[in-house]
């Protein structure tokens, strides 16, 4: 039996229990959280869909949680700027991590979480549960067998809106040292698969904009990506689509063959080519309604736990897209394409040398 402590319990910690409630074993056993009536009701959430009656601990203060020797895994469900602080202490106390995305808003933070694991044989994942939709699952595996040939090109898509009651529902919204900006948090997802897909970005050449004014965040996003096996990346991403959020879209175009994928839960295949075998067309296309990658994801994290082994979603891994992200925003800063792999970078470099505003 593997005992999970949740640390934040807000709205994205209703989507952990809820996955973690349908395993026989896997258990809930203590919820922390500054707000008493959100503990509550997340622990009801998880009892409910459980069926269980079994008692769960409260905590004020996450250290104290960390303190319960029963804990064997935290799931870190907190404002970005915290997840890095957390996991280390975490992870200290001897437990294994899953923390909520983005991995953490610096290099350095990044870096020191991964390596406090290795050190202490501790396993760090991230939530990028995308990767573990099916279609997804089914495209990366045909990328690898050779049926899109050599990639070429890939553009990343969303068309979001948040609106200004979005951001002014919590203090810690649009801010670059809690939040992290919105490409490191909505657009996060379509940059990991664009990277997963393609593979090692060498370079990044972005700019953003904000016209909201009530944050200190970018409101658009656009980056161009050089990968080291000659392939482009496109990213655009917005939140200012007019009236609601459309979706998000995911096109490849390679050698071989040609995939577009979109909607609001991108899983409408719009597109698929792959020369000479309808049936891996016929595949993706009949993937498109699998869903419950949550659920895939928990399970790769458990058997990781249970077998001592890297998960799809380690440290390593979630690091890729912070990181690529991370390059767009630095080349905003200094008007040119930036090399990858980054030396240092921090979300507070934003604030620091914008002043919060992201526009030249």
């Amino acid at each position: 039996m593997i005992h999970i402590g949740l640390i934040g319990c807000g709205h994205i910690a209703q989507k952990h229990v809820l996955t973690l409630a349908k395993f026989d074993h896997v258990k809930l056993v203590a919820v922390s959280d500054l707000n008493n009536a959100r503990m509550q009701e997340i622990a009801q959430l998880y009892k409910n869909k459980n069926g269980t009656e079994e008692k769960i601990e409260f905590y004020n203060h996450y250290n104290e949680l960390l303190k319960n020797p029963k804990i064997d895994v935290v799931v870190i469900a907190v404002v970005s700027g915290l997840h890095a602080q957390v996991a280390k202490e975490a992870v200290k106390h001897g437990k294994h991590v899953i923390i909520e995305k983005p991995f953490a808003l610096s290099l350095k933070e990044m870096d020191e979480v991964i390596q406090l694991g290795e050190d202490l044989n501790k396993n760090v994942f991230v939530c990028h549960q995308l990767r573990y939709k099916p279609i997804m699952q089914k495209i990366k595996r045909m990328i690898e067998e050779g049926y899109l040939g050599h990639l070429y090109f890939g553009i990343a898509s969303m068309k979001w809106n948040r609106s200004e009651k979005y951001y002014t529902s919590s203090p810690w919204k649009g801010t670059w040292d809690k939040d992290g900006g919105m490409l490191v948090n909505q657009g996060i997802h379509l940059v990991d698969l664009l990277i997963w897909f393609l593979g090692e970005p060498k370079s990044v050449y972005g700019e953003i904009a904000r016209f909201i004014k009530n944050k200190e965040t970018e409101d658009v996003a656009t980056g161009i990506l050089s990968f080291r096996n000659q392939a482009k990346g496109v990213i655009e991403s917005n939140i200012i689509t007019k009236p609601k959020s459309i979706g998000s879209y995911l096109s490849l175009f390679g050698e071989k063959g040609t995939i577009c994928i979109g909607g609001s839960q991108l899983n409408e295949v719009t597109h698929c080519y792959i020369e000479g075998h309808p049936e891996k067309e016929n595949e993706i296309i009949g993937a498109n309604n699998e869903t419950d990658e949550h659920y895939t994801m928990y399970q790769d994290f458990i058997f990781s736990i249970n077998n001592n082994q890297s998960a799809l979603m380690s440290g390593r891994e979630g690091k890729k897209a912070v990181e690529a992200i991370f390059a767009i925003y630095q080349s905003h800063l200094q008007n040119k394409p930036i090399p990858l792999p980054l030396e240092m970078f921090s979300t507070m470099d934003m604030s620091i040398n914008t002043g919060g505003d992201t526009d030249h």
